[in-house]
């Protein structure tokens, strides 16, 4: 894979050394010598992963790192601190200030390049999910998506997955106080426990006797349900190795043993805030798909998720043998609606007679507003005996009740003329049914309007 990544020291020979190891890897690197260039260049330019020195004059790499993470244009980028420090409470320091990796001097060229490529995924997915939802953002921003996302406050459902009792114990005790925690002893139990349980992060020991914790891991990736699903691995020290080809399978993070307790809980909580984030920016795609899917006037399906069902519907009639059948509402003079009494008047008429269609028809039926004045329903597993009863409820309906406007006496008499057919044979396409529907309704209107006609073939 590509990506961009920029190098942050003050040290040229440092930046030189690290610049020759990515780019033997094809990645494309960009450089700074100071914390202010580096916050300058993220906010201007483009880049999936910063590798960051600590010990640098001016800011150190935790205030860069904390700006970075402050700051909704900058705070999805990955940074990984570079560092001659190595105790625990240099790790915890740096993922208090939003660090999501860590690299020790010398840099093992094998960890830096695993680290960069799992980060810079995580960053290019993460700005995938962005484009797609700010394309469809009328609003046309996208940082706002992701100002909570620096919030500590977050309790998560943890899943460890560890065989040895006493380490499970202990691991448990140290989380328990800010996250729901169930312990797994095998990967059969945890399997089990993923397929029911709405899990925010899986722990997994490397250590356990019978068990490759590296397939389980690989299998989690694969499964539909839990591809995103943050995943962490414990591993003991020195185990390099196994650590490395975890986070090659797409594993999110690792923690050495002995375990800290302070750093496990910095880098649970990132996880758990990644993850939340993830469910926001899924949430708030699936409501832009939604909402591109509706008609704004009236909450209806639009034409064009009609476009993108009825081929499916008619195919799933055939399959269970149930029939389908589709209605075609039209409002009767509607345009003298619109002269007598105004546009807006004209789009009451139009939510009520909506409404009317929506509280008349079953859960699985599905309605759509298909131009100015016509409407079309769907009909699952109906024939068109049925349908026809359907249509003339509706036809009835619409007629019986007066619709409510802001003009003269407040309310007016309204009808509808249907146009009704079924699918009849598997050479039924989309086109077709549309077709025949659409020439019972023009029947409809051409024989005198408010009546329901059929079109069997």
């Amino acid at each position: 894979m590509t990506a961009r990544v920029l190098v942050v020291d003050d040290n040229i020979a440092n930046i030189k050394l690290l610049e020759s190891r990515l780019r033997a890897e094809y990645f494309e690197v960009i450089t700074a010598n100071s914390g202010f260039e580096a916050l300058e260049i993220c906010g201007h330019e483009h880049a999936d992963v910063v590798l960051l020195d600590v010990m640098m004059p001016g800011m150190d790499g935790f205030e860069v790192c904390r700006r970075l993470k402050a700051d909704p244009k900058t705070q999805i980028i990955p940074v990984v601190m570079v560092t001659a420090l190595d105790q625990p409470s240099d790790r915890i320091r740096g993922l208090e200030a939003g660090a999501d990796d860590f690299l020790t001097k010398p840099v093992n060229d094998t960890a830096l390049i695993t680290r960069v490529k799992n980060l810079a995924r995580v960053k290019q997915l993460t700005d995938e999910l962005m484009i797609r939802i700010t394309s469809t953002d009328q609003g046309g921003g996208g940082t706002e998506l992701i100002s909570g996302l620096g919030s500590n406050e977050i309790r998560g459902k943890l899943l460890l997955v560890e065989d040895r009792p006493a380490t499970a114990d202990r691991i448990k005790s140290v989380l328990e106080d800010q996250h729901d925690v169930q312990i797994a002893v095998s990967e059969e139990v945890a399997q089990g426990l993923l397929g029911k349980e709405d899990i925010d992060l899986v722990l997994v020991s490397l250590d356990m006797d019978g068990h490759d914790a590296l397939h389980f891991c690989s299998h989690i990736r694969s499964l539909g349900k839990t591809r995103h699903l943050p995943i962490m691995v414990l591993s003991e020290e020195g185990d390099e190795d196994r650590m490395l080809r975890a986070l090659d399978l797409g594993v999110n993070d690792f923690i050495e043993r002995p375990v800290d307790r302070n750093e496990l809980l910095a880098r649970v909580r990132t996880q758990i805030k990644r993850r939340r984030f993830s469910e926001y920016i899924y949430k708030r795609l699936d409501e832009r798909v939604e909402q591109a899917s509706r008609d704004a006037l009236t909450g209806m399906y639009n034409r064009r998720h009609l476009e993108e069902q009825l081929q499916g519907m008619i195919s799933d009639s055939f399959d269970t043998d149930k029939g389908l059948s589709i209605i075609m509402a039209d409002i009767d003079f509607f345009k003298s609606v619109n002269d007598n009494y105004g546009h807006d008047n004209g789009d009451q008429v139009i939510r009520q007679f909506s409404a009317r269609i929506l509280q008349n028809i079953r859960r699985l039926d599905m309605a759509f507003r298909i131009g100015g004045e016509e409407f079309l329903i769907v009909l699952p597993k109906t024939n068109a005996k049925r349908a026809e009863l359907v249509g003339e409820r509706l036809r009835a309906i619409i007629e019986d009740t007066p619709f409510k406007i802001s003009e003269g006496d407040g309310n007016i008499t309204v009808t509808a003329s249907i146009g009704l057919t079924s699918v009849v044979s598997e050479k039924d396409t989309m086109n077709s049914l549309m077709k025949r529907v659409d020439d019972a309704l023009y029947e409809a209107k051409k024989g005198g309007r408010n009546q329901v006609v059929i079109k069997a073939a």
